[in-house]
């Protein structure tokens, strides 16, 4: 199972065990939900999106330069609640039709919230305008800073 929060970035792992050299212009690999909902589809060495489902355009990738070493995990961008489901990532050798499968839990969660609003007789305990609500501002304005530049790095 792997756990995410809206507008995060995902990686479902999926590897060959044990790790071996593959072909990738003689094999096929499909990530799907179900039977019918295709997430992606890499054939022939390249991505081939046509039949990829509307939900997932644009949002979905694979890690091409590690995949003849066996890893054919998937990476989701932007993840949204309606990408809660179970996906299956299944590889296909063109020449021998040996098939493997592996499948992978995603559950989605709403956000975290950061900051709770103060409650009302907070509100009448601190003027409008006092120099308290300034640090405050500071504070919250630096760590989104901080927190751009940091999330970056786990793309």
């Amino acid at each position: 199972t792997c756990n995410a929060f809206v507008g995060e970035t995902v990686v479902l792992p999926c590897t060959t065990t044990p790790p071996e050299e593959l072909t990738l212009s003689k094999s096929m690999l499909y990530w799907q939900i179900g039977t019918k909902q295709l997430v992606h589809f890499f054939q022939n060495g390249q991505d081939s999106l046509e039949g990829q489902d509307e939900k997932f355009r644009g949002r979905t990738s694979l890690f091409q330069d590690q995949m003849k070493h066996g890893n054919l995990s998937l990476k989701i961008s932007n993840v949204q609640l309606w990408d809660d489901a179970e996906y299956s990532c299944i590889y296909r050798q063109t020449e021998n039709h040996e098939t493997k499968k592996s499948t992978i839990k995603l559950h989605v969660s709403a956000p975290p919230r950061i900051e709770e609003p103060p409650s009302p007789s907070e509100q009448n305990q601190i003027p409008s305008g006092s120099p308290v609500d300034v640090p405050c501002l500071a504070v919250l304005s630096l760590s989104f800073l901080l927190l751009v530049p940091l999330g970056l790095w786990h793309l």
